[in-house]
């Protein structure tokens, strides 16, 4: 059978997932090997160096270097507090003093002879690891994290924006309102989500909304800058927000929103991080199979799709995504892969693969215009 490698996303109803969990800047590891672990539990800690501020004491007392340490109040490795007195001079027998004060609260850590200049090291900022998916610690990263692994379905989107999250799946039908009862959900839509839906979304509390596609500038408006091109998921917005079939009017893939209807209720880990250039990352659904059912012992979940998908093979009846107009993000099943080159408008000579679309049809497309849908 003929074969073909292709970057695809994966949509499946039971698969094992491992998350590696690794801080910034070493530090300490809190769980160990084999510790079951929730959403919300912190894995590792360490603490982010203060930003140095710098003093001008010698020169805001008018001193010399050399003639500052007589009048230093504090020494190196001393704690402070904003606005404390640093050094003191005085004139006219005492009757006229001049202070330096810190600008910060923190730690002095330098005390420069040459300069005349105090550093102060702010108080380090924690910075915490935590599991974001429940399941077990598989791995211990000495100093730097561990790796944690779930079972369950996996929906991976086309784009995304915002960060990690936490919340139960709530489909909504047609034209229902996003309101109170999506408070702490992760709503799900089937079609377009629009500006004024992301804006209901965030004044209802809902963590995140998951939808077919977006417009673009709906989007722009909601970050209130435009889309970069590097790694999306810094986003300081109040719901994450992922797509899974692209810019535009595009609706959710059937199977992907069949999925995501039999998850209603459950709680799902989400991440809209987004790299469309070397090192994909793809935004996510994670939702972890419930103890004691059958996808808890290794089979999939009724009404769900099985295969990992994680060989990339493209080949006779696979599911595939057209990524190129005229079928802009048709779903397709290969039918045929050519193995010679065939010329296409462009003028270009490609290798193609015949599809026949949801409606029946049956094209021809480059194969570098699909993307394979891992099911």
């Amino acid at each position: 059978m003929a074969q073909a490698y292709t970057p695809g996303l994966t949509v499946t109803g039971f698969t094992t997932i491992r998350k590696l969990r690794r801080l910034p800047l070493a530090g300490d590891v809190l769980v160990q090997a084999g510790q079951h672990v929730e959403p919300s539990d912190i894995l590792a800690r360490a603490e982010l160096p203060g930003i140095m501020r710098t003093c001008r004491t010698a020169e805001l007392l008018g001193l010399d270097p050399k003639d500052l340490p007589p009048a230093l109040l504090v020494k190196e490795g001393d704690t402070v507090v904003k606005g404390q007195a640093l050094a003191r001079t005085s004139s006219f027998f005492g009757l006229f003093k001049n202070e330096s004060r810190a600008p910060v609260g923190g730690l002095v850590e330098l005390i420069n002879p040459l300069s005349g200049n105090i550093g102060i090291r702010e108080a380090p900022s924690p910075v915490e690891i935590k599991a974001y998916v429940r399941g077990e610690v598989v791995d211990v990263l000495p100093r730097e994290g561990a790796v944690v692994e779930t079972r369950g379905a996996l929906i991976q989107g086309i784009f995304g924006v915002g960060g990690e999250r936490n919340g139960a799946i709530h489909t909504l039908e047609g034209d229902s309102d996003i309101d109170g009862a999506c408070a702490g959900a992760v709503v799900v839509l089937r079609g377009c989500v629009t500006l004024q839906q992301m804006r209901a979304a965030s004044d209802c509390g809902a963590v995140g909304i998951v939808a077919g596609g977006v417009v673009d500038s709906d989007l722009i408006q909601y970050l209130g800058h435009d889309i970069g091109v590097a790694i999306t998921g810094e986003e300081q917005v109040p719901s994450t927000v992922i797509v899974t079939e692209g810019f535009g009017e595009i609706s959710m893939a059937q199977r992907t929103w069949d999925l995501l209807q039999s998850l209603e209720g459950r709680m799902a880990s989400i991440n809209g991080a987004t790299q469309i250039r070397a090192g994909v990352i793809r935004p996510e659904i994670i939702v972890p199979a419930v103890l004691g059912t059958s996808g808890a012992a290794g089979e999939p979940n009724q009404g769900s799709m099985s295969r990992d998908g994680e060989s990339g093979s493209l080949e006779n009846g696979c599911s595939i995504r057209i990524i190129r107009e005229p079928h802009f993000g048709a779903l397709a099943t290969v039918t045929e892969l050519p193995s010679e080159l065939e010329t296409v408008p462009s003028g270009a000579h490609v290798r193609v693969l015949v599809a026949r679309l949801q409606d029946g049809q049956t094209v021809r497309v480059p194969r570098a215009n699909v993307e394979l849908m891992q099911q």
